[in-house]
């Protein structure tokens, strides 16, 4: 007989619990949960949510920035039976109701700061509880819940294809995919991540990316807490603040996006910091430039570089510590321990070296597909199960690959995927818009800037003041153009198809 290993999140944290009680799992704010509390909080509300109604495969969202009770949610749902709906703290009412609603999302869990915006759209979606971390009029108060909740005692144990988390990415049609990670997913992310670098349960992980992206979910926080390691969890990123944190917990990683890193670099303080503890830092979201290598490399600190996507899990291409420097500006290797990665032509047939291709990704850490959308789920994922990124990309010879153009021309602005098409759609409707295409330009914070390039209606006038508060109430912050720039008329092809490529060419050099 074969026995599989339980892969459920909640047993991760279940048997890491039962293994190591007293080893610190969770500090935030200056306090610090053992994994005895941390589980104990977990089944607690794990019992709320099923006293309350949650029946398996029911949905359960979050809002919010991070914090603790962020984990307790995720853990707490899957034991209860139900899926995980992480949900971007930054996105417009009208954002969040769509999802809310394309979810099915049976209750919402939110920090009192963003319940007024859950407020606004709680009952057009069909949310039928809500449950806020602090008192909020309206809303049931998490840690009463839990006071008066016994544990769980019948924890529901998901099958390795069951849906853990539902994790919604922008849509090239506007509209976001919900991309339907398994436990199995997850899972098998983190033994390849294991198998990759080098997590161990010694590790202090830093965590002050967002959990509501996969990068910030599950490149460091989720393998640290299955290891037993202890998780240092910040509201958001605070360049002086992580400054002061390594020392003072003797912070071994920390993931982030280039642009995190370059304004700790920038800081005054960062040439006298403490950086001895930190074994190592994981960059993902766009290549490190050589300049950012250099500096931590000055400092004894080395880069670990990740390519992944959220339909990814996100692992699909690792730059090790010893590579960072040798395959500058490299993404990864196309061979992982536990999945592939090759470069395909648009018939689908393997390019060679030097050849640019779209990158695909095959593996056990890859999707299982978009929630109740199966066009684009076939779209994405072929009959050989090779799912379909969008990105093209460039390999050599040894094997590594150069990621150098998107096929969607999605726009990666301090580590945020924004789609030109969303953005265009919502510019279409000012009234001194004649034509718009939206696309990234290079910015020296940011890594890219959503620009807009228009050509306006006769007769029409148009600041970037303008368009920016035109988008105020329309789009999630990072979405608003941050560059608007003027054309005649767009350049197209015979079919009609904006040539972005054309636009790039012509577009001036930032200021």
């Amino acid at each position: 007989m074969t026995v599989t290993p339980p892969m459920d999140l909640g047993s991760w944290i279940a048997r890491r619990a039962a293994a190591t009680p007293n080893l610190p799992a969770l500090t935030f704010d200056g306090r610090t949960q053992t994994y005895r509390e941390f589980a104990d909080r977990i089944d607690r509300f794990a019992a709320e949510l099923a006293a309350g109604g949650l029946r398996t495969g029911d949905r359960v969202g979050y809002v919010g920035l991070n914090h603790p009770d962020f984990l307790v949610t995720l853990f707490a749902t899957v034991r209860a039976g139900g899926i995980f709906v992480p949900l971007n703290n930054r996105l417009t009412s009208a954002e969040l109701e769509f999802i809310l609603t394309d979810a099915g999302v049976h209750t919402l869990v939110a920090d009192a700061e963003h319940t007024p915006t859950g407020d606004a759209v709680r009952a057009s979606s069909g949310v039928r509880r809500a449950i806020a971390l602090s008192p909020v009029e309206g809303w049931e108060h998490l840690d009463a819940l839990v006071a008066d909740r016994e544990p769980l005692v019948e924890p529901v144990f998901p099958g390795s294809e069951d849906v853990a988390v539902i994790m919604y990415t922008s849509g090239t049609t506007g509209r976001p995919k919900g991309a339907m990670l398994t436990h199995g997913n997850l899972f098998w992310n983190n033994v390849g991540s294991m198998l990759a670098f080098d997590p161990s349960q010694d590790d202090v992980t830093l965590v002050c990316a967002p959990l509501f992206h996969i990068g910030g979910l599950n490149v460091t926080t989720l393998i640290t807490l299955q290891k037993g390691g202890h998780v240092v969890l910040m509201p958001g990123f605070d360049p002086s603040a992580v400054l002061k944190l390594i020392p003072e917990y003797r912070v071994t990683t920390m993931f982030g996006v280039p642009a995190m890193f370059l304004f700790m670099s920038q800081l005054p303080e960062f040439e006298a910091a403490d950086l001895s503890s930190l074994r190592y830092l994981i960059c993902g979201g766009a290549p490190v430039p050589e300049a950012l290598i250099k500096a931590y490399g000055d400092r004894g600190v080395p880069f670990a570089q990740g390519y992944g996507l959220t339909e990814t899990a996100p692992l699909a291409l690792i730059l090790r510590t010893d590579e960072v420097d040798v395959k500058v500006g490299a993404a990864g290797h196309e061979v992982l321990p536990l999945s592939d990665v090759r470069l395909v032509d648009a018939e689908n047939s393997p390019v060679p070296p030097g050849e640019r291709g779209e990158i695909c990704v095959r593996g056990p850490q890859v999707m299982k597909g978009y929630w109740n959308n199966p066009e684009a789920t076939e779209a994405v994922l072929d009959e050989e199960d090779w799912f379909h990124t969008g990105d093209v990309g460039v390999a050599d010879e040894d094997g590594y690959v150069w990621v150098v153009d998107r096929v969607k021309d999605m726009v990666i602005s301090g580590g945020e995927n924004v789609y030109p098409a969303e953005v265009e759609d919502v510019l279409y409707h000012h009234p001194a818009i004649a034509e718009v295409a939206v696309l990234g330009t290079p910015h020296e914070r940011w890594g890219e800037a959503v620009t807009a390039v228009v050509a306006l209606q006769p007769g029409g006038r148009l600041t970037l003041d303008e368009l920016r508060e035109f988008c105020r109430d329309k789009l999630a912050g990072f979405k608003i153009p941050l560059r608007l720039e003027f054309t005649d008329a767009l350049p197209r092809n015979p079919t009609g198809k904006i040539l972005k490529y054309r636009l790039r060419e012509q577009l001036p050099a930032a200021e």
